[in-house]
């Protein structure tokens, strides 16, 4: 065991006796040493019950032989962040989260982990830290919140987002307003929808890194501290079996976790995601892997913010073992990928079944014939860009139209708040990606707010920055390379026309090779924004959102 470092030998009599202080007895020191990383915090709802989890997993290591360990992970609420410079925390709060548990682990001696995240960038940083410990570990996220209600009509966070760009509008009053404000988030738990958290808690499971139910059952259900219990005597088993996380996360799991993204319809953010988990584990993960899965993966699922159904919707008709057994019945899925429950994948789909195909549409009646999100390329992004397919009207599949250019998320929500933009634009927001930001900040307000206008419809967003999972409407982030490193998204003027072509995976800038040549001579570096503590280092260290805005 790792542990013996600490605590085996006479050289190891101080630390004994520190550890005697904690309340270690003699027989502890022959036991596992079980790191339990708690991201619970006040500030966010999908936190505020995570003790209550980190309990039970305590308890059930300690009944299983282990010696359970807890230490604090921190976690930034992105719905809190947004729209405000906070949010440039979000994504670097994500290298945080795996640097800390890395060093809380190491310095520690830890034999393994559990590890229970629950929102947007707590829930890839610890997969990130498990798979560059690579000591046996579980993830066990605090579940989905529940739908809020306001008579018969279900809300939920995305709700409450749109309703300032309805009530800008005029189309909803004060007294609607007030009330989706105080329904729309009804307790604990990751907001309801297949938002970047629950789509980064689904895909958690369809790597095989958790267990199943861990990605829809909902937080206050009972069901999710009997999660933490068998999470909690399940790593005290991997510890001695030397199952790691590497033997777990394969290009195969990878292929697996994609197919149930383009299944489900996830988050854009898990294009960043899943390359960063990749890149962790001593892989790569290429955009273009999500397009060819893509094309043989039929969307299943319709949930919110595009369609009508949420997490707990989900959950009733199956959860993750369900959609993956549909995709299984047509060859989608690599069966023979191990699990932390010492399974494989194929034998943990033979026992789901599909309780409601409505929620989860049988293969051969699918939503859509092709996969969730889509990676577009072209002389724009020649890196590539994201964007939420399903989520985007049909007839805004194929769009062009005139950019009109903005250098920050606050001078396009201005221009949109201010009725400023028109049917048919194509809204450019730049220097927003991984180092100009720097964070590549997530921008719900201004896509919500337009979906609130109704302009979802008739007009497209691109950016450098990155979208909600919650964002709905022809919304294509990630474009790389980013503004600051001088990338063709740089050099786009005021009323040049862009190509929007999602069906076949193009963006294009209808723009003379000759002209972009002479403008990117003009083109010079701007000072950074930021260039001192936490976000100065990110900025300097952020590779590009192509290669999932890993640090160098």
């Amino acid at each position: 065991m790792r542990s013996n470092t600490v605590k085996k030998g006479f050289e190891r009599v101080p630390h004994r006796a520190l550890m005697r202080a904690l309340g270690l007895t003699d027989e502890d020191f022959g036991k596992p040493f079980i790191g339990i990383a708690n991201s619970y915090n006040t500030f966010i709802v999908g936190h505020i019950h995570l003790n209550e989890l980190t309990g039970a997993v305590s308890q059930a290591v300690r009944e299983a032989g282990g010696v359970p360990f807890e230490f604090g992970s921190i976690g930034i609420c992105d719905g809190i962040a947004m729209g405000h410079p906070g949010m440039k925390f979000s994504l670097p709060s994500r290298e945080l989260i795996a640097d800390s548990i890395e060093a809380m682990a190491l310095a520690h001696c830890v034999d393994g982990l559990v590890l229970i995240p629950n929102c947007d960038k707590s829930v890839p940083g610890v997969i990130m830290a498990a798979a560059r410990l690579n000591l046996p570990a579980v993830v066990v996220s605090g579940g989905p919140m529940l739908v809020g209600r306001i008579g018969s009509r279900i809300i939920d966070t995305n709700t409450a987002f749109e309703a300032v760009g309805q009530y800008n509008s005029g189309a909803i009053d004060e007294a609607e307003l007030a009330a989706i404000e105080a329904k729309a988030c009804p307790g604990p738990g990751c907001c309801a929808g297949m938002f970047t958290a629950n789509s980064m808690n689904c895909l958690s499971e369809a790597l095989g890194l958790a267990l199943p139910g861990n990605g829809t059952i909902p937080a206050v259900d009972p069901g999710r501290l009997g999660l933490a219990r068998e999470a909690g005597g399940r790593i005290v088993e991997l510890v001695r079996e030397e199952v790691k996380p590497r033997d777990i996360i394969t290009p195969a799991a990878l292929e697996n976790a994609i197919a149930v993204d383009m299944a489900l319809g996830c988050s854009t953010n898990s294009a960043l995601h899943l390359p960063a988990i990749a890149h962790a584990a001593g892989l790569s993960l290429d955009l273009n892997l999500f397009n060819r899965i893509s094309a043989a993966t039929p969307q299943l699922c319709h949930m919110s913010p595009s369609g009508p159904h949420h997490i707990e919707d989900l959950d009733k008709a199956g959860g993750i073992r369900a959609v993956m057994k549909e995709l299984a019945g047509k060859g989608l899925i690599h069966g023979e990928s191990l699990t932390i429950s010492g399974r494989t994948i194929g034998d943990l789909v033979k026992e789901a079944r599909n309780e409601n195909p409505e929620v989860i549409r049988p293969i051969e009646a699918p939503y859509r014939p092709t996969g969730g999100l889509a990676a577009l390329f072209g002389n724009l992004c020649p890196e590539g860009a994201i964007v939420k397919r399903s989520a985007v009207a049909e007839d805004m599949l194929d769009h062009r139209g005139p950019a009109r250019v903005f250098d920050s998320e606050e001078e396009a929500y201005q221009a949109i708040m201010g009725h400023r933009i028109m049917d048919g634009d194509v809204v450019v927001i730049r220097y927003e990606g991984p180092r100009g930001g720097p964070g590549m900040r997530e921008m719900l307000q201004p896509t919500s707010t337009m979906a609130g206008m109704g302009l979802d419809r008739t007009c497209a967003l691109i950016t450098d920055g990155r979208f909600s999972g919650a964002t709905r409407g022809a919304s294509i982030g990630h474009v790389s390379p980013e503004a600051a490193g001088g990338g063709p998204i740089a050099l786009v003027e005021e009323g040049d026309m862009i190509q929007i072509d999602i069906s076949n995976y193009r963006l294009t800038l209808e723009v003379p090779e000759e002209e972009l040549a002479r403008r990117r001579a003009r083109w010079s570096p701007r000072p950074p924004r930021v260039s001192e503590g936490y976000l100065g280092r990110y900025a300097r260290l952020v590779s590009s959102g192509s290669r999932g805005a890993v640090l160098d």
